[in-house]
């Protein structure tokens, strides 16, 4: 029901090429319509995320679908950046050379659709409706797959990775997959000609995965939370590292963090396995002596430095 929803409201949308569009940013009329898209693209999410009532939400994505896709045919909408579209998670390429719109759509406990859109940068109108197939996909770190057979997640994240067969794009996501468990997966996006093809062999072996993987996986309790992102800050991709749990009754067995990270550092446009995240080792004590001597309390503000009072 939910694919077939997607494939007709969509289905002329494979690609859309408008034909002479300007090079130009945004005019001013322009901007003046998506802006008053935006606002019925705002109400719609909202309802998606917040409506008790499936049917309603239901209907409210197919709203959606049909008023995002009369936006996005407004010449050079992609330079319109639908700030104020908070449930629906905008993603650009690091070169802009796209952006990808996902979001997510609640049914029951355990069960979350996903619709997406690439948006493609260029002179002429392009874009790809990303439909969800991840129920079907049975080996989700092999498996090589389409615009219309999609591994659907919210995307929060881009990064590229360029080597010498070509420009890769790595897509971070979430997937909330069930009641008990959740998923977070790193993507990889190659462009063939005018097809999309999500999947490519760039993870190594880790201590969880025979790699190469097409597509890395981690999936984990609910009742916890995974880093999985790129770290600016030393340079690599960096995630939890998980080990198995008994959980509950219900539950049964999940992963949960053990407070080290692993991760991926690219050389020469490869990704090279690290199987523990470095860390700093102080040469001393960062306070000459503890802090406090109070029973209950943990930080003195009156004397943060612990030096004795006279």
């Amino acid at each position: 029901m939910r694919n077939l929803l997607f494939l007709l409201v969509f289905s002329v949308l494979i690609p859309i090429f408008g034909h002479g569009q300007s090079k130009t940013k945004l005019t001013a009329a322009g901007q003046k319509e998506l802006k008053l898209y935006e606002d019925t693209l705002g109400v719609l999410s909202f309802l998606i995320i917040n409506d008790s009532l499936p049917q309603s939400r239901f209907a409210a994505t197919k709203k959606m679908i049909l008023t995002l896709k009369k936006a996005l045919k407004v010449t050079n909408s992609f330079h319109y950046k639908f700030g104020r579209l908070k449930p629906v998670s905008i993603q650009y390429a690091p070169d802009s050379t796209f952006r990808i719109f996902t979001w997510q759509l609640f049914v029951d406990d355990n069960t979350y659709h996903y619709y997406g859109v690439v948006q493609m940068n260029t002179p002429d109108l392009k874009m790809y409706p990303l439909v969800d197939r991840s129920a079907k996909v049975e080996d989700v770190q092999q498996a090589v797959l389409s615009a219309d057979n999609w591994y659907g997640v919210i995307y929060y994240n881009i990064l590229k990775l360029k080597d010498a067969t070509g420009t890769k794009y790595l897509l971070f996501g979430l997937d909330t997959h069930s009641f008990f468990k959740r998923r977070k997966i790193i993507d990889v996006l190659t462009f063939n000609g005018d097809q999309l093809v999500f999947g490519a062999p760039v993870f190594p072996k880790t201590m969880n995965n025979d790699g190469p993987v097409n597509r890395l996986l981690l999936e984990y309790s609910a009742e916890t939370s995974v880093k999985m992102n790129w770290d600016e800050a030393i340079g690599a991709i960096v995630f939890d590292h998980l080990i198995p749990f008994q959980g509950t009754t219900k539950s049964g067995p999940v992963n949960v963090p053990d407070g080290t990270y692993e991760g991926f550092k690219v050389e020469n446009g490869k990704l090279a396995y690290f199987d523990k995240l470095e860390s700093q080792i102080l040469e001393e004590a960062p306070a000459p002596q503890p802090l406090n001597k109070s029973k209950n309390a943990i930080y003195d503000r009156s004397n943060p430095t612990g030096k004795k009072k006279n």
